[in-house]
């Protein structure tokens, strides 16, 4: 009896040590895509000085590799659709939409680089994105917010991320100081686990 509580206390131990970013499941690295209804891609930028404007991205994909035991041999990469701008009015979109010249440019992509975690729940992914055709290093500030099994019976991840650029970095410099160089990013992100082979959604 005594040994079966011993050996009860480590597995304890060893759930208990393993980062948040494991979750509830814990079977190391796992691939995930997009579920598109429930990500957001949205950014912030100054407009005249008198408020900021919010937009987001309706057209975009993309997948992430998480490895729950080594969160910095996670990665992720996302293709987004530059024509698919929404800022919720018809003329600030097609003024938006030209800063992303979508006939020469018709995706912006990030491909990460390194994961760093940085606490218990938070990690910085750096990255490379391509945005007018020129690629610069972003840091996307990370949250893990749960993993689990949704109601329908599919595995689910979900983090929050933001980050901060300047878009004349890129080459878009069209209405500075006008409409501000400060870009602030967010992002919300569902993502499906996909079935190992020979195995079903239901057997984990």
């Amino acid at each position: 009896m005594k040994r079966r509580i011993a050996v009860f206390a480590c597995l304890v131990f060893l759930a208990a040590a393993l980062p948040a970013f494991a979750g509830a499941e814990y079977a190391g690295a796992d691939e995930y895509d997009l579920d598109t209804p429930h990500t957001q891609i949205m950014f912030s930028i100054d407009h005249l000085g008198f408020s900021r404007s919010y937009g987001k991205f309706l057209k975009y994909e993309g997948r992430f590799l998480l490895d729950r035991r080594h969160p910095e041999k996670s990665s992720v990469e996302v293709a987004i659709s530059t024509d698919s701008v929404d800022m919720g009015d018809k003329l600030w979109n097609e003024k938006v939409a030209a800063l992303f010249k979508p006939e020469q440019f018709p995706q912006m992509t990030f491909k990460s680089t390194a994961v760093r975690q940085t606490s218990k729940r938070g990690a910085d992914v750096t990255g490379d994105l391509t945005l007018l055709g020129v690629t610069k290093p972003v840091t996307l500030h990370v949250t893990f917010n749960k993993a689990a099994r949704n109601p329908f019976g599919k595995y689910v991840c979900g983090f929050s991320a933001t980050a901060d650029i300047k878009r004349s970095a890129f080459g878009m410099r069209d209405y500075l100081p006008l409409v501000g160089d400060d870009v602030h990013i967010m992002i919300e992100v569902e993502g499906q686990r996909r079935d190992k082979p020979g195995e079903g959604q239901y057997n984990r």
